[in-house]
């Protein structure tokens, strides 16, 4: 058949870019499972004391998947009521509305989207008897949620971005989840209403990352040094609390022996 060694050519050179396509696409992953297993890791390991079941664990996991999936829904019932818009446009000429959507709409709706789960079904469980626990399964919930919507994100971005930002996004998210897991597991350990402390460590969690979301989003480069110096403040006071409340249980252990 004239022709027929060109089509079979173009065909198998179709079929070649198909599989780097997806062969590019499996590596991007790599970030992504790396990052869930070594802060899985690191978590499991400053709880060690009294560690969590890997089955609590895991299922937090997997809500926050479902919470990155319900955080989509928000964002597109800001469709219904017009208060939706692109904050990389909003970045290009329009800073004080970025600050505003990235404050009173992007902030909220993902630490609530991670929150709702959270207070659902974590915090029913029987092994949630210690104050670290709130970080430790907001931080777990935190991971899933970032590892989907780095998936998520993939096509969106270069190699380089979506390794970067496979990297990036679990401190980020864990961080931001820490502050109202914290103080929602302080409640919870000790008998009181969780409704304040839910109330006023998400609207922290929130304002906090709305406000790194607009200096990452305005200016991503000129910024970098104001968003590190942000995380790495509540990271140190992460480690700080983390710490304190790791050598309280083993204290509280070592007495009742």
């Amino acid at each position: 058949m004239p022709g027929g060694e060109y089509v079979t050519s173009a065909g198998d050179s179709r079929g070649l870019l198909a599989d780097t396509g997806r062969m590019l696409e499996c590596l991007l992953l790599i970030p992504v499972v790396i990052a869930v297993l070594f802060w899985s890791g690191y978590h499991y390991y400053k709880d060690r004391h009294l560690p969590e079941p890997p089955g609590n664990l895991l299922l937090c996991l997997a809500l926050g998947v479902a919470a990155s999936w319900l955080s989509r829904g928000m964002y597109l019932s800001l469709d219904l009521v017009g208060l939706r818009f692109d904050a990389l446009a909003l970045a290009n000429g329009r800073p004080a509305a970025l600050f505003a959507y990235s404050v009173l709409a992007i902030g909220p709706i993902e630490e609530i989207a991670k929150l709702l789960p959270f207070l659902l079904f974590v915090r029913r469980f029987r092994e949630f008897d210690e104050p670290i626990d709130g970080i430790t399964y907001a931080s777990f919930l935190a991971l899933g949620y970032a590892a989907a919507e780095n998936i998520y994100y993939l096509e969106f971005l270069s190699p380089v971005e979506a390794l970067l930002r496979g990297f990036a996004s679990p401190i980020v998210h864990i961080l931001f989840a820490s502050v109202w897991g914290h103080w929602i597991g302080l409640a919870h350990i000790a008998g009181r209403s969780i409704l304040r402390p839910a109330l006023v460590g998400t609207a922290a969690a929130s304002g906090l990352h709305g406000v790194y979301d607009f200096v990452v989003l305005l200016n991503p480069r000129g910024a970098l040094p104001i968003a590190a110096f942000l995380i790495l403040g509540i990271w140190i006071w992460r480690m700080r609390l983390m710490r304190l409340m790791h050598l309280d249980a083993i204290g509280a252990n070592a007495s009742g022996h």
